[in-house]
């Protein structure tokens, strides 16, 4: 992910670092169809969820992530595909987020550089969630 980590991901990361927090929850992958800049204090309520048929949010199961040790470190996960099943009125995505499956705390977001539009039947948008964690220079 390339996009900004916000106060919560970056409270929830070193929780779990820590085992402050005891109750692992999985991440889930979501779109969102609003057009806003991803900020440091934002919230799950700050982005408006895809509504377009046969969209949900897709769930990321935390043993399924691969980690490559460096500077960065890098948190990689499978690419993941929302797919439209219907067709329908055009629905602008701007971007995804990430966010915790039991508290909806928001972790992180990025707007895509383009809106990518659903609309048909079969359209879809394809997603490989990467988080990378550099130490401040």
């Amino acid at each position: 992910m390339t996009g900004l980590i916000m106060e919560n991901g970056l409270s929830a990361i070193l929780q779990h670092i820590t085992n402050k927090d005891n109750a692992a929850e999985d991440l889930k992958l979501g779109l969102f169809q609003n057009n806003v800049t991803p900020a440091l204090s934002d919230v799950i309520g700050t982005y408006t969820a895809a509504t377009f048929t046969g969209y949900s949010a897709i769930t990321l199961t935390g043993a399924s992530w691969g980690i490559t040790l460096g500077d960065p470190v890098l948190l990689a996960y499978a690419q993941q595909t929302f797919t439209s099943s219907a067709d329908q009125t055009p629905q602008s995505i701007y971007g995804y987020y990430l966010f915790r499956s039991a508290t909806l705390d928001i972790v992180g977001a990025e707007k895509f550089s383009v809106a990518q539009t659903v609309q048909f039947n079969g359209d879809t948008i394809k997603i490989t969630p990467r988080i990378y964690l550099q130490n401040a220079p």
